[in-house]
């Protein structure tokens, strides 16, 4: 798939939030994990790509079947301002 700059700089965004899971890019973009995985590793220098795999292996968060049945929503409200 084709993104624009302004597309795949937010789901480069989504995928290094802690609390945005993998489920919410493929809602919104049509990428499953193994997908974004590789976008990742397309768009970030190597050590970038790296320190973001080590973050997100195994981050229940990353994942809605592991998240906590508590945690409704993926981000803080506070977390984007609008203009």
């Amino acid at each position: 798939m084709q993104f624009s700059q302004e597309d795949t700089s937010r789901i480069i965004e989504m995928a290094w939030e802690d609390r945005t899971p993998f489920e919410a890019i493929e809602t919104l973009y049509g990428l499953r994990e193994p997908e974004v995985i590789s976008l990742m590793r397309a768009s970030l220098r190597t050590s970038s790509f790296k320190l973001w795999r080590k973050r997100v292996s195994g981050r229940s968060s990353k994942h809605l079947k592991l998240r906590n049945p508590a945690i409704s929503r993926s981000h803080c409200p506070t977390q984007y301002k609008h203009k």
